[in-house]
């Protein structure tokens, strides 16, 4: 079994809405995990500099980031990114282009781990239902006309409130959803807006919501987290 996890770290701004990204490295290190999808890992505006100086993961961190940056300074593809250990093989890496009228994007990894190699998916979907259900048709589309398939796992903020319908309806069709619980707002979380969802050759153990002192005050969202593996 592996630990996955998805964080959405609203561009490192904490609920004293000054940017730290120290604190969210802290809160990485109490998740632990061994491959994190990130949400907002970038600045919105100009460069779209990272969050997370790589010097900051480099010299404090186990994980290397797979960098999708749009521009020299950034890391992600529209603020998503995957953090893996410094020791998995990253064997394959793209973006997802998405269809959306604000900048949304979704971004793919193929891994070699220690549960066997797993693709990942990281994603940060729309506020609005009727662009969610066109990302997440584009997104299963993308992951169908890959040549070679592998057992996947799919994380990320989803901005879906309801499970019985829009693009979660549509993802359950074929992946099967860890029950997680709430993770938004971080102060008080009713909203379960994050999501990690697995192939049917994947196995869900724990899983839950990261809510500690820390978590609480780094972002407006709360880590995620599952163990997964081949069944």
């Amino acid at each position: 079994m592996i630990k996955v996890a998805s964080y959405n770290i609203r561009k490192g701004i904490g609920a004293d809405r000054r940017r730290n990204p120290d604190r969210i490295l802290d809160v990485l290190r109490e998740v632990d995990a061994d491959i994190i999808a990130l949400q907002e890992a970038d600045r919105r505006f100009g460069e779209r500099e990272g969050v997370l100086p790589l010097r900051l993961l480099d010299d404090h961190s186990d994980w290397k980031p797979i960098v999708y940056g749009m521009k020299a300074r950034s890391m992600g593809w529209h603020g998503n990114t995957i953090l893996v250990r410094k020791s998995t093989q990253v064997l394959d890496f793209e973006a997802i282009h998405l269809p959306s009228l604000e900048p949304r994007g979704a971004v793919m990894a193929d891994l070699r781990t220690k549960a066997g190699v797993i693709r990942v998916v990281g994603m940060h979907l729309d506020l609005s239902g009727l662009w969610r259900r066109r990302q997440a048709a584009a997104i299963l589309a993308h992951l169908a006309s890959c040549l070679h398939r592998h057992p996947t796992v799919m994380m990320g903020d989803l901005n879906e409130w309801t499970r019985a319908a829009g693009c979660l309806k549509d993802f359950t069709r074929d992946f099967l959803v860890a029950e997680t619980g709430p993770s938004f707002h971080a102060m008080r979380p009713i909203g379960r807006l994050d999501r990690i969802m697995v192939s049917p050759e994947l196995r869900i153990g724990a899983c839950g919501v990261h809510a500690t002192a820390a978590s609480r005050r780094a972002s407006d969202h709360l880590p995620i987290w599952a163990t997964i593996g081949p069944r």
